[in-house]
C-alpha cells in the first residue's frame, strides 16, 4: 500500500474542503490515488463544501458569550436567512462564541480550535455542516473585549435565540460597583450602541484620515459663506463637535431619553467604559443580485 502523506492530505482537503481526518481515510481507502479519493469523498457527500465555497454567503447569526470579565463576539456567515433557523447551525455559532472566550478574536486560531465534545477542528466541523446544510458557509470575524473588574456586557438585537441574532454588540465596564447594576448598565449601553452606531468609545479614538477629510469638507462649506476665515475657523469647530455627536459613543445623545450623553450617564453610575464592539450581520459584504427567472430558465436549458 502506498504510503500516505501529511502533503498528499493537504492537497486532497484543498481539493475538496473536506476534514482532515477524512482526506486521510479516503487516501487510505483509495491506496493512495487523489482521483480515487476525491471519489470516494464525494460518494460519502465529505467533498460537498468545495463545491459551494465560490457563493457569497452574506446571511448567518451573530453569537455573543460571555464569562467573568470577559466577552466574546463572532459571525458565521451562511448562503440564506433559512440556515440561521437550523438548529444545528446556530448550535455551531454559539459553541465558537464559547470558544473564542479562551481562544481569542484570531479567526484562524478559531478554525484550528478543536471543536467541543469531538476530536476534530472548528473547521472540520464546519466542513461538515455545510455537507450536511448543502450552503456555503464561514466563519468571518470575531472580537474579544476584557476588563481587570467590572463586566462585559452584551446585547443581541433581533435575537433569534439568546446570545444569538442579527446585531450583537459587547461593552467593556470598568468598575468596582455591584455586577448586577454594571450588567444593566452593560446592556443599556449596548442597546444604544446597536442604535445609534457609533464609529469610536472617544474623540482620540476617532480615525484621524476620517477626521482631517471631515474638517477638510467643512472648512470648504464655510468659506462658501464669504466669512472671514477668523469666523470660518470657529464655524469648523463647531461643526466638528456636532461631527463628534454623531460618531462618537462617549459624546452621543443617550436613546434612552433624547437628552443625556452617555458619558454623563456612564459617570453617574460611577463606571468608565473602556471599549466597545458591534457586528451588524452582513456588513460590508457585497452581495450578489439574483435574478430568479433566469436562473430557472438557466437550469431548464431555455435561456437564449
Amino acid at each position: 500500500m502506498a504510503e500516505i502523506t501529511a502533503a498528499m492530505v493537504r492537497d486532497l482537503r484543498e481539493k475538496t474542503g473536506a476534514g482532515m481526518m477524512d482526506c486521510k481515510k479516503a487516501l487510505v481507502e483509495a491506496g493512495g490515488e487523489m482521483e480515487a479519493a476525491i471519489d470516494w469523498l464525494r460518494k460519502k457527500g465529505l467533498s460537498a463544501a468545495a463545491k459551494k465555497s465560490g457563493r457569497v454567503a452574506a446571511e448567518g447569526l451573530v453569537g455573543v458569550a460571555t464569562g467573568p470579565q470577559t466577552g466574546a463576539m463572532v459571525e458565521v456567515n451562511a448562503e440564506t436567512d433559512f440556515v440561521a433557523r437550523n438548529d444545528q447551525f446556530q448550535t455551531f455559532v454559539a459553541d465558537v462564541a464559547g470558544l473564542a472566550l479562551s481562544v481569542g478574536e484570531d479567526v484562524e486560531k478559531l478554525r484550528a480550535a478543536s471543536y467541543p465534545g469531538t476530536t476534530h477542528t472548528v473547521q472540520e466541523e464546519l466542513t461538515r455542516l455545510i455537507a450536511t446544510i448543502g450552503e456555503n458557509m464561514t466563519i468571518r470575524r470575531a472580537r474579544v473585549l476584557k476588563v481587570s473588574q467590572g463586566v462585559v456586557a452584551s446585547y443581541i438585537h433581533s435575537a433569534v435565540k439568546p446570545g444569538l441574532g442579527k446585531i450583537g454588540v459587547l461593552v467593556a465596564v470598568e468598575s468596582g460597583s455591584e455586577l448586577e447594576a454594571l450588567e444593566t448598565l452593560g446592556r443599556q449601553v449596548g442597546m444604544h450602541v446597536a442604535a445609534a452606531r457609533p464609529d469610536a468609545l472617544d474623540t482620540s479614538a476617532v480615525d484621524a484620515s476620517a477626521l482631517e477629510r471631515e474638517k477638510a469638507v467643512l472648512s470648504e462649506q464655510a468659506r462658501a459663506s464669504g466669512k472671514p476665515e477668523a469666523i470660518i475657523e470657529k464655524m469648523v469647530e463647531g461643526r466638528i463637535r456636532k461631527y463628534y455627536e454623531e460618531v462618537v459613543l462617549l459624546e452621543q445623545v443617550w436613546v434612552h431619553d433624547g437628552e443625556s450623553r452617555v458619558k454623563q450617564v456612564v459617570q453617574k453610575a460611577g463606571a468608565k467604559l473602556t471599549g466597545f464592539a458591534r457586528f451588524q450581520l452582513g456588513e460590508g459584504i457585497e452581495k450578489q443580485a439574483s435574478d430568479f427567472a433566469a436562473e430557472v430558465a438557466a437550469a431548464a436549458g431555455t435561456q437564449g
